[in-house]
């Protein structure tokens, strides 16, 4: 399993290669937050930030800010707020989905997505 703050610290890594504004202190500073509170999270000294430290984390990146969540065992606040108007049917939803391959779901996304109700 991927830790969040592993991938955080690869991705920057990774950036800061060709682009040397992904260091750990400009990254910090642009997103709003202490250089050394980025540092405690790369090292997985703390528990990942909050959902909206997480978002600018991902844009920042470039990574998909519900991977990010997801890595840092959070759900966005739209999608809780979704789960919570019918939270038996999206549980039930998410179980069935749970063994289907990718594929199977995409073909789901896409007739919710561009079907007619």
């Amino acid at each position: 399993m991927t830790h969040f703050g592993s991938a955080i610290r690869n991705r920057r890594e990774h950036l800061r290669q060709k682009d040397r504004r992904y260091s750990l202190r400009q990254v910090a500073l642009r997103i709003g937050i202490e250089p050394a509170y980025l540092s405690k999270i790369e090292r997985c000294d703390v528990a990942p930030p909050s959902e909206a430290t997480t978002i600018r984390l991902a844009r920042e990146l470039g990574e998909d800010p519900d991977v990010l969540l997801a890595l840092a065992g959070k759900v966005s606040s739209d999608l809780q707020e979704i789960i919570r108007k019918r939270p038996r049917l999206f549980a039930e939803l998410i179980r069935q989905l749970k063994e289907v391959p990718d594929h199977a779901i995409l073909r789901v996304v896409r007739e919710v997505r561009d079907g007619e109700w």
